[in-house]
């Protein structure tokens, strides 16, 4: 089993919180995370998937005798967005019982989790989003980086015994997606115009998000592309980037940029089967860009926010992380492993005033290419997060 970098910052939750609620999309990890924490708990702990039609009937049909009967343990319920009336409920007898770990709850692809938790269950849960796994995570399982950039961070997607098996996996997760949970979320297209919207925005990975020139390809209304992306983002599926906005006086680039969060869908998507193939791709740059950038998002403080930025000008920085109002961090992110920084790197620096600025390619080598840069790889650039406590360590 791969350790997951969560796993503590969910037990801290765990122990001031009385409800956890682990989020991401299917197939990522949150059962066997769950069952993991289930037995590092400090009181016994129960477990029901409303996937399963006895657990769903049993939680449905007698919800006041297993939540009263099991008071005194953690209740795990897995998929929870499928009984949405449920939350009250828990918010009664948490309010009548306040103490720690009463609930963990697990949801997948679903706003509707977000909302009605949030409105019954404000200031007694606390959120926690699981992602694909990470680099860090691959890393000290001795996973290669080219497999796990090639095959993505879903466990049985990376740890599939060959790229056919892979492949199969990523096919079986894309059909899951487009004919029940995104038709379930409100995306009503046929599936045809589904699976030609996805591998549209694949296309689109690392670009501009231009809502007309999708609307145009698919012959879709503009407030429906708009209104599906949003459902892909609430799903997990793709990430939108908002732009930096630092300088009035400049001519900013205000569209967000879209990537397809993880790389082994990218790659499924624009049919790539193999890293050979992946490294003379046309997607290969914009691919390399879109996995640092997910593999760093995940770890920051919630108080650092990303961004990219760019101007009319072409001055342009791939990922820039902000403190409150304050740029900090400048991240130029290259596939090439010559760390050679372009006229629009440095203009950008100068606009944004970072002095923490980081190139970032397969190798790295933690070297100085010129004041204030340094060329690293990602596991040399979480080390420099780590020191200016962009990322929260563990408690």
């Amino acid at each position: 089993m791969i350790n997951r970098a969560l796993e503590q910052s969910i037990l801290r939750s765990l122990n001031y919180f009385p409800i956890v609620g682990i989020l991401g999309p299917r197939q990522v990890g949150k059962t066997t995370l769950a069952r993991k924490l289930m037995n590092e708990l400090s009181k016994p702990a129960v477990y029901y998937d409303l996937e399963l039609i006895e657990d769903f009937q049993t939680i449905s049909q007698n919800t006041t005798w297993v939540l009263e009967n099991n008071i005194d343990k953690t209740i795990v319920i897995d998929e929870v967005q499928r009984l949405l009336p449920l939350f009250p409920q828990l918010r009664a007898l948490v309010d009548r019982k306040r103490e720690v770990a009463r609930f963990i709850l697990l949801g997948s692809a679903s706003p509707d989790f977000l909302q009605k938790s949030s409105e019954s269950l404000a200031g007694r849960i606390a959120y926690h989003e699981l992602s694909p796994i990470l680099r860090s995570e691959a890393e000290s399982a001795f996973i290669p980086q080219v497999t796990h950039w090639h095959r993505g961070g879903f466990p049985d997607a990376l740890l599939a015994p060959d790229n056919d098996y892979w492949y199969q996996w990523q096919q079986n997760f894309i059909k899951t997606y487009v004919e029940q949970d995104l038709s379930q979320l409100g995306i009503n297209a046929t599936i045809p115009v589904i699976n030609n919207f996805l591998r549209m925005i694949s296309h689109l990975h690392g670009s501009l998000l231009n809502y007309a020139t999708i609307s145009n390809s698919l012959g879709m209304a503009n407030p429906t592309v708009k209104r599906y992306i949003e459902i892909l983002e609430q799903a997990y599926l793709v990430r939108r980037l908002e732009p930096w906005f630092v300088n009035v006086s400049k001519r900013i680039v205000k569209s967000p940029k879209i990537y397809i969060r993880d790389s082994g869908n990218l790659h499924f998507l624009t049919n790539v089967r193999h890293y050979e193939d992946l490294i003379m791709h046309p997607i290969a740059g914009a691919s390399w860009e879109g996995y640092v950038i997910e593999q760093i998002i995940p770890l920051l403080d919630p108080a650092i926010r990303p961004y990219f930025y760019r101007t009319s000008n072409g001055a342009e920085m791939d990922l820039v992380l902000v403190d409150g109002v304050t740029p900090v961090v400048s991240i130029e992110i290259k596939l090439s492993l010559a760390p050679a920084l372009k006229r629009g790197s440095t203009e950008s620096v100068a606009d944004l005033k970072t002095m923490n600025n980081y190139v970032v390619t397969p190798n790295g080598g933690n070297a100085a290419v010129r004041p204030q840069w340094i060329h690293c790889n990602i596991h040399e650039l979480i080390g420099h997060l780590k020191t200016l406590k962009m990322i929260a360590e563990p408690a």
